[in-house]
């Protein structure tokens, strides 16, 4: 069948742009906070903008000129019928390969305009109509087949509507089963070995992300569990992994939170609730899986800067250009109207960090910590550990801490981490009970991590990670305890390897083993091993 060269052009061309008519809002489930908002994003803003930016000259299109072989009979559609949108930011894309279904659908977005102009009782040439009606007859297969799928997909959409979670709120959640044992390893001195007994536990989350606007969310985390932390066990917060949950199976709100844009770059935080830097903050870090996946430790999990502070508060993060920002801040105590506690009169942690973020590839961020009474570097550490357990807890103290961090994927199975900081914790005040006396003064502690990820290995899905560093020591101190100044801490190593195998896209299985030499910091014990399988379900 022969056609007007012109307004087959016109339609071939019209034929791209139906994707605008007809989007694609089949998308994947999200797997975090963010995708979750990105999705939501995406979908009022590809939504707002064919409502309020609809194209009515062929001169709003950006990638289309008067040179181009098809201009007139481009414009003869959009300006006379007005059929044509483009996509949302104004272009037209019309050198794109073109399906005969993507013709059909572009073919019946305008005649749906022309009967909307026909019941309105304005003008159409009857010419044009001719021509819809050979068209019409040409790919009268396509036209039923995409009234098919339209069908299809309006019953499936009015299924999903019947039976969805919440019209705002998506439900989510993970299950971790870990069956772990300490194999090795020696405490207080070396005159103790440490238990080997198996342990078989879970944590378990629910997760509401709420969303009123399609830009802000609310998120809720029910959690509980009842898998040990190996840190009392192991007497040093070294041996902590990072799923530990022991809750003896008790259900608790354990995060609570709402972030909203509050311009186009800038993001509010409002910690109610279980806040965490990591919130807010970009860890740079592939083996960051909050203990449901990627690596096994705690120490292995992210920079050691992001775990001092927690609790309720707020935050800002944004970006200007190939630069990304956070600041925070986070109240351990903050709904206690006790004397020395609530929002701002005891423990808190305040965390900035300035971050280059020049393609998707490599990044390196700056991060500076204040807090009182929040300091987790120190508190890995045996010589602070063992001098406020001596003052009975009653010693305050203040950290000052600076730490960078690094990621660089250098190839599409390989990626490259290292993070390290520095902290100086100081005594504000001393103590003195007759038995023990412990001054006031500053320590000076150290801490870095190198690792080696290795997405998809073997398979799609897949992660390897290997970890190796040095947690937290006391380098220096003029803090004396019964006159006595602190001895430094000795070097303790962490080598961490884990293998997390993907069965599909919502169950995996991580076999793994976790390394400590001189545990606690302290050469006269043997060397800590673990060894674990952690099976991760996600729904």
């Amino acid at each position: 069948m022969k056609m007007n060269n012109r307004f087959f052009s016109t339609l071939v061309l019209m034929g791209v742009s139906a994707i605008a008519f007809f989007p694609s809002q089949v998308r994947s489930n999200p797997v975090n906070n963010a995708d979750i908002l990105q999705q939501l994003e995406n979908y009022n803003q590809e939504n707002s903008k064919k409502s309020q930016n609809q194209v009515t000259s062929v001169s709003q299109l950006r990638d289309v000129s008067p040179t181009d072989w098809a201009f007139e009979a481009l414009r003869s559609l959009v300006e006379r019928y007005g059929c044509i949108v483009g996509y949302p930011d104004r272009t037209y894309r019309g050198n794109r390969a073109l399906s005969r279904y993507e013709f059909a659908a572009g073919l019946n977005a305008c005649m749906q305009q022309m009967e909307r102009l026909i019941a309105s009782s304005e003008s159409v040439l009857r010419e044009d109509i001719e021509k819809l009606k050979r068209l019409m007859s040409e790919f009268e297969a396509e036209l039923a087949a995409l009234g098919a799928r339209v069908d299809n997909l309006e019953g499936r959409v009015a299924f999903l509507e019947d039976h969805q979670f919440s019209t705002t709120t998506k439900l989510t959640g993970e299950v971790v089963l870990g069956l772990a044992s300490i194999f090795n390893g020696q405490k207080n001195n070396g005159s103790e070995t440490i238990e080997q007994v198996p342990v078989l536990g879970n944590r378990t989350r629910l997760e509401f992300n709420t969303s009123f606007t399609g830009r802000d969310l609310l998120y809720t985390r029910l959690a509980t569990g009842n898998f040990p932390d190996f840190a009392e066990t192991a007497n040093t917060p070294q041996a902590t992994l990072a799923f530990a949950q022991p809750d003896d199976n008790d259900v608790a709100v354990e995060v609570l939170n709402y972030n909203f844009p509050i311009s186009d770059n800038v993001t509010l935080w409002l910690e109610a609730t279980g806040g965490a830097f990591d919130d807010f903050t970009n860890t740079l870090s592939i083996l960051d899986g909050d203990g449901g996946s990627g690596a096994l430790s705690v120490f292995g999990t992210r920079n050691f800067a992001y775990y001092e502070g927690e609790g309720s508060g707020l935050a800002l993060e944004g970006n200007f250009g190939q630069f990304g920002w956070s600041v925070g801040y986070l109240a351990s105590d903050a709904s206690s109207p006790q004397d020395g506690e609530g929002l701002f009169n005891g423990a808190y942690g305040l965390l900035g960090q300035v971050g280059y973020y020049p393609n998707d590839n490599f990044g390196i961020a700056f991060a500076y910590g204040h807090g009182y009474n929040t300091s987790a570097i120190a508190a890995n550490s045996r010589k602070f550990s063992e001098t406020i357990a001596l003052a009975n807890d009653d010693i305050n103290t203040s950290h000052n801490t600076y730490s960078l961090t690094m990621s660089w994927q250098l190839a599409e199975s390989f990626v490259l981490g290292a993070w390290g900081g520095y902290s100086k914790v100081s005594n504000l005040n001393s103590f003195d009970n007759g038995l023990y006396t412990v001054g006031r003064g500053t320590s000076d502690y150290w801490y870095w991590a190198a690792t080696l990820g290795f997405p998809d290995l073997f398979k799609e899905g897949n992660l390897g990670g290997i970890i190796v560093g040095m947690q937290p020591w006391q380098s220096e101190s003029n803090i004396r305890v019964n006159g006595e100044r602190l001895r430094n801490d000795d070097n303790s190593f962490h080598v961490e390897a884990f293998y997390q195998y993907a069965l599909n896209d919502n169950i995996s299985i991580t076999p793994g083993v976790v390394v400590v030499t001189n545990p606690a910091n302290n050469t006269n014990n043997d060397p800590l091993v673990i060894g674990t399988i952690r099976t991760t379900f996600t729904f």
